[in-house]
């Protein structure tokens, strides 16, 4: 089933939908900007045509004469004539002559909506003693109107500028709307390539989803192919170093499940057996086994507890390290392991170096190694402890002069239930959790080569100076 966000879109949607949201924010605000500093620059360029005519006229009223004949203009209806049969109106406007006596004449093209209007007559009307600029509106048209009265005693006249602001805006209206068109058509282009890139780019954590949704408890071996130099390539990286951890953990899981099982078996079976055959009124028959089954009892116990250990050394809290004096250590170790078995017990050397490491951890797999050894030794043999600083690293080490390790097995000593002797007492763990203990501190267990010259075996741990992080 496929799943989607809890909004109901995928992530490639919602990512798209930001992008082309954002271009229209940015594209509707530029249109907005552009729309206000063009309409100011427009009425601006109006105001000054007005002014520029009314200025033309006071002009003329000031000096009084006709230019051509140097005559006085006597009268205001006279000098509107005058100043109408020599101007010319800018595109857009109109010159209006409102005579004190007879007919309204203009200079410009005709525009019914003032010539029949009874709104432009009376604002005309209310401006010809004071004079002034007003706004106009008329059926859904904007206009502008400038008027100066003319006074010659009492004798008044009125010179009017019309302009017509909706026809001055229309080419910025169109432009707005062919903006608006083009900014639709680049919103749908932009969200389909962003659409693209992002499937592009979100490709990965697709891969990523079907590779995690195809694995199951039983098969983890679905890996992400990894491509690009980006995040998504190092995410896709350390998701396969997690499906090899988790890989390697689980068939961890099921070895040690498996072992378990196995080793579990063989005491169940032992005392399934002897339960089935017991007299129960044999006194002496049911002593001898219940002594069998508690024995057999403590022997699984003891299994269990150190296959928990082992399950908890996979824990990151399993060491706790500290600042720890490695020759004092040493040394405890051995007088620790001399209560183990009568041996010669020897302390081969003891560094006074100090080392971050858990102490406890240490010393249980030393002492591990030295019942090993005494489980592989007589009396009088010699078992030797101690530890050394080699450089980068710590080395501990328990050697004795037994029989030392079979060839044959030298390679799986420190696999679980591994066993230099077969039937020996034991289950063959103990190295098993020493190899643990060293590789949680970050190094490792080993068996030292066998040599001419040397009877016995050695055992190490190698611990890296610096240790597991405090």
């Amino acid at each position: 089933m496929r799943r989607t966000s809890v909004a109901g879109f995928s992530v490639r949607q919602r990512l798209t939908a930001a992008v082309a949201l954002l271009t229209a924010a940015a594209l509707v605000a530029v249109g907005l900007t552009l729309y206000v500093i063009e309409s100011r620059r427009i009425d601006g360029d109006i105001d000054r045509s007005l002014a520029q005519e009314i200025g033309e006229l006071k002009t003329l009223q000031t000096d009084g004469r006709d230019p051509e004949t140097l005559q006085p203009f006597g009268t205001p209806d006279r000098l509107l004539a005058s100043f109408l049969s020599r101007n010319l109106p800018d595109p857009d406007e109109i010159l209006w002559g409102f005579p004190t006596i007879g007919k309204i004449s203009y200079v410009g093209s005709r525009d019914r909506r003032l010539e029949e209007s009874n709104a432009f007559t009376r604002l005309v009307t209310d401006l010809k003693r004071t004079g002034g600029t007003r706004a106009l509106s008329i059926e859904g048209n904007d206009y502008r109107i400038a008027v100066q009265p003319i006074v010659q005693g009492d004798a008044r006249a009125a010179f009017v500028v019309s302009h017509d602001v909706s026809a001055s805006r229309k080419p910025l209206r169109d432009l707005m709307v062919t903006y608006a068109l083009l900014s639709a058509l680049s919103v749908l282009l932009i969200a389909g390539i962003a659409s693209w890139l992002a499937g592009r780019l979100l490709q990965p954590v697709r891969r990523l989803r079907e590779t995690a949704q195809g694995i199951t408890e039983g098969d983890l071996s679905g890996r992400l192919e990894v491509t690009g130099h980006d995040d998504l390539t190092d995410l896709q990286r350390t998701f396969n170093d997690m499906l090899d951890r988790l890989e390697d953990a689980f068939a961890t899981q099921r070895r040690l499940l498996d072992d378990a099982a196995h080793e579990l078996r063989t005491p169940l079976t032992v005392l399934r057996g002897h339960l089935e055959v017991v007299d129960a009124t044999d006194a002496q028959d049911v002593e001898s086994t219940r002594a069998l089954v508690l024995d057999e009892v403590d022997r699984m116990a003891r299994l269990v507890s150190d296959l928990l250990l082992l399950a908890k050394a996979q824990r990151p809290d399993f060491v706790r390290a500290e600042p720890t004096d490695v020759e004092a250590l040493t040394e405890g170790a051995l007088e620790r392991a001399r209560g183990l078995g009568d041996r010669s017990w020897t302390l081969d050397d003891a560094t006074p170096a100090l080392v971050s490491l858990d102490a406890q951890r240490i010393t249980q797999a030393l002492l591990q190694l030295a019942h090993n050894a005494v489980q592989h030794t007589a009396d009088g043999d010699e078992i030797g402890i101690g530890s050394a600083d080699v450089g980068d690293r710590l080395e501990l080490w328990v050697r004795d002069t037994g029989a030392g390790v079979p060839d044959e097995i030298r390679a799986s000593i420190f696999d679980r239930f591994a066993q230099a002797e077969p039937g020996h007492d034991g289950f063959g763990l103990g190295l098993s959790i020493v190899s643990a203990i060293a590789e949680a501190h970050g190094g490792r267990a080993e068996l030292d080569e066998a040599r001419s010259d040397r009877v016995g075996a050695t055992f190490r741990l190698v611990i890296p100076i610096g240790g597991p992080p405090l």
